[in-house]
């Protein structure tokens, strides 16, 4: 079991939204240290926090924010961006892929030789529309697909490691990013709670809201699921095979 209670948490997007409630849940929980990655300045009272300024988007800063961290058992890559679009300006496409799935593999990357030491956890906050995409974000929803593919690839890569991964399907939230979606929020409060739940219980895939959980059933049993495992099975047995 992967608990909080006296471990160390990095989190991406920590100032706001979804990050901000998971940084307090963190604490709540009895996390002995809790990092803040955050692109703009940030300041928190608990002396448990520590912020670290850096953009997801830039190697070298990246790797710099991953120096000052001497241990880590939980990494939540939680920054992300949503820009409404019509998939008419590459750009958009762009810069979501460029924090949507570059910025998790490579803040993963830099904190991995820390996760694999402690036999820690990685968790990807996607999105239920890295599932099917919402036709008023597509170039969004595209790059959570692809993160969730990431995400996928890194549980398999990562597992003789001794690392887990963890993806997050998250419904609507009522963060400043979605509030132009005129829809059912969950709170982040409840989201981060969810969260940590699953991680705690070691759930790959994390349903975090009432939207997200009428899918959960389906998901675990879905041919995307079954067909990870078999995958994960034949590379356990090629990698049996070759020893």
């Amino acid at each position: 079991m992967t608990a909080v209670a006296g471990s160390s948490v990095m989190i991406t997007g920590a100032n706001r939204g979804i990050g901000r409630a998971l940084l307090e849940e963190a604490l709540r929980r009895g996390a002995q240290r809790v990092y803040a990655g955050t692109r703009g300045s940030f300041a928190h009272p608990d002396h448990r926090v520590t912020v670290l300024q850096f953009d997801v988007t830039d190697p070298a800063q990246t790797q710099q924010a991953a120096r000052q961290v001497p241990a880590l058992d939980i990494l939540v890559n939680n920054a992300g961006v949503a820009l409404y679009d019509d998939l008419s300006d590459r750009a958009v496409l762009e810069r979501q892929l460029a924090v949507n799935l570059f910025g998790v593999h490579g803040v993963t990357q830099a904190f991995l030789p820390l996760l694999t030491r402690t036999g820690g956890a990685v968790v990807n906050n996607l999105a239920v529309a890295a599932v099917a995409p919402l036709p008023i974000i597509p170039a969004y929803s595209i790059s959570k697909a692809a993160a969730l593919s990431l995400t996928l690839s890194q549980r398999a890569l990562l597992a003789d490691r001794g690392v887990r991964v963890h993806a997050v399907l998250t419904g609507p939230t009522d963060t400043d990013m979605s509030r132009d979606f005129d829809a059912p929020k969950a709170s982040p409060e409840s989201v981060a709670r969810a969260v940590f739940d699953g991680v705690e219980n070691e759930e790959d895939d994390i349903f975090p809201d009432s939207m997200s959980q009428a899918m959960a059933a389906a998901w675990r049993h879905g041919p995307a699921t079954v067909l990870e495992r078999e995958y994960a099975a034949l590379a356990a047995a090629a990698a049996e095979s070759s020893a």
